[in-house]
């Protein structure tokens, strides 16, 4: 638990790591600024599960789309308020995966084969910092 009680960089020489792997956790997704702020201190390359890592700074994430996962929980509220029985209701796994890359920060970790094969489509916008290349399923 190093990464989330320190604000000094990680010690990965001492502890043999060479990059970080997030697993999905709600208490986590709450300190996702916190993490990837000691990632980069600590110069790790790291994956995530949520874009939202990324967005702040992250290396790369793969997992669901959260809005996507949202907006189908409300096609479930839907039919429960128009009168369907919860325990009828199939449950489903979700259908959008997303694969995105912080450049930006392949590029500050070294990572050029990264930084220049990148021939994806990117997203940009004014409220993100970083640009980031993006796959979805």
């Amino acid at each position: 638990m190093a990464l989330l009680t320190s604000t000094a960089p990680l010690h990965h020489d001492r502890e043999h790591a060479e990059a970080v792997i997030l697993l999905p956790s709600p208490m986590l997704y709450g300190e996702h600024k916190h993490i990837v702020e000691l990632a980069a201190n600590s110069r790790l390359p790291a994956m995530y599960a949520a874009r939202e890592f990324v967005e702040d700074g992250g290396l790369m994430s793969y997992g669901a789309s959260l809005p996507d996962l949202f907006r189908r929980a409300a096609t479930y509220v839907d039919k429960i308020l128009k009168g369907a029985n919860p325990a009828d209701l199939p449950v489903e796994q979700p259908t959008k995966l997303e694969l995105v890359f912080n450049l930006k920060t392949a590029k500050q970790l070294g990572s050029s084969s990264l930084a220049n094969s990148c021939r994806w489509p990117t997203r940009s916008s004014s409220d993100r910092r970083d640009a980031t290349a993006r796959f979805s399923k």
